[in-house]
């Protein structure tokens, strides 16, 4: 019998930052999605999930992942068809998938779920792969699955990250830093509402940066001087929240190296008004939540995390205990 489990990840600040080559900071949270099953001589994949009332059946070697159905083996069959691209010999395998994260709400259920195929199907060779490498090969599982033009931010912390620290991810040069979340802090994580990148506005929004880059060159290393040259309201808007994030990642986590944890909650609020009112990712609902969670007096900031329109917010708090 073969076990994987593979945490989900909240980001802490830095959104929309990553498909930029911008600065990111989550980190892997104590909720995991499992595979467990058993290698078959067969040249299929058998999965099904305790969440999803179908069950996959995929055929090796694995095409096209995106016509898979139903919908959420394609991200089985995305990580399944890179490895045989790869040159990967992949084994037929049955099993059954278990998640504590919850479906739906920016918590990288899917990037979970593509890192523990990869890590199964690779088996005693895994250790072959950088985590580099097995995030980016997930990241492009997740594109031919699901079309969603996602950054590397999930996978990479996913595969590299450490319990209990945050994850420093220059998304350009793909480097990883762990900064250690102090032990008089806790984060916070409340599902609010359901939400899915799938036909929602997040490629509208990468479209918007790969305009605003045409026209000011990378994101990543525009400064507010910059946005000086951009006409457009709209663009203007989006390109403000980019390089004012990736300022607030490098700010954010200074703050907490220095356990300066009032800027560090600053930090946190200014993110979500930019994300709310310059990217437009938040909604009603998410902003109230935000505001609700602030009105206790031992949080010290609160934000909208992930893609947006709906799902999860987090926030930091210093422990009652502390």
């Amino acid at each position: 019998m073969i076990s994987v489990s593979v945490p989900g990840r909240v980001n802490l600040i830095g959104d929309h930052t990553d498909y930029t080559g911008g600065l990111v900071l989550p980190m892997p949270l104590d909720q995991y999605t499992t595979i467990t099953g058993t290698t078959t001589d067969e040249p299929m994949w058998h999965l099904r999930s305790a969440d999803e009332d179908l069950p996959v059946t995929i055929a090796l070697p694995v095409i096209d992942p995106s016509v898979v159905e139903p919908r959420w083996g394609r991200y089985v069959a995305g990580v399944l068809s890179e490895l045989h691209l790869l040159g990967q010999r992949v084994s037929g395998f049955r099993g059954t998938v278990t998640t504590t994260l919850p479906i739906g709400a920016g918590l990288s259920s899917s990037a979970a779920l593509e890192i523990a195929v990869a890590r199964i199907a690779l088996g005693d060779t895994s250790h072959n792969l950088s985590e580099t490498d097995l995030a980016l090969l997930c990241q492009r599982a997740e594109h031919r699955a699901s079309g969603v033009p996602c950054g590397i931010m999930d996978q990479l912390c996913i595969a590299s990250g450490k319990p209990g620290s945050a994850t420093l991810i220059d998304c350009h040069a793909l480097s990883v830093t762990h900064i250690v979340i102090p032990k008089d802090l806790e984060v916070i994580v409340q599902f609010i509402s359901q939400r899915t990148l799938l036909g929602s506005e997040y490629a509208d929004r990468v479209a918007d940066c790969h305009e605003i880059e045409k026209l000011i060159g990378p994101l990543r290393l525009a400064t507010e001087n910059d946005l000086g040259q951009i006409n457009n309201p709209r663009l203007h808007r989006r390109a403000r929240h980019v390089v004012s994030e990736n300022q607030r990642v490098r700010d954010f986590a200074q703050a907490i190296i220095a356990k300066d944890y009032g800027s560090a909650g600053e930090f946190m609020q200014q993110s979500h008004w930019s994300l709310a009112k310059d990217y437009e990712t938040s909604n009603e609902i998410m902003d109230q939540a935000v505001q609700q969670l602030l009105t206790d007096p031992t949080v010290l900031g609160a934000r909208i995390t992930g893609g947006g329109f709906g799902g999860c917010i987090v926030g930091l708090r210093r422990r009652k205990n502390s």
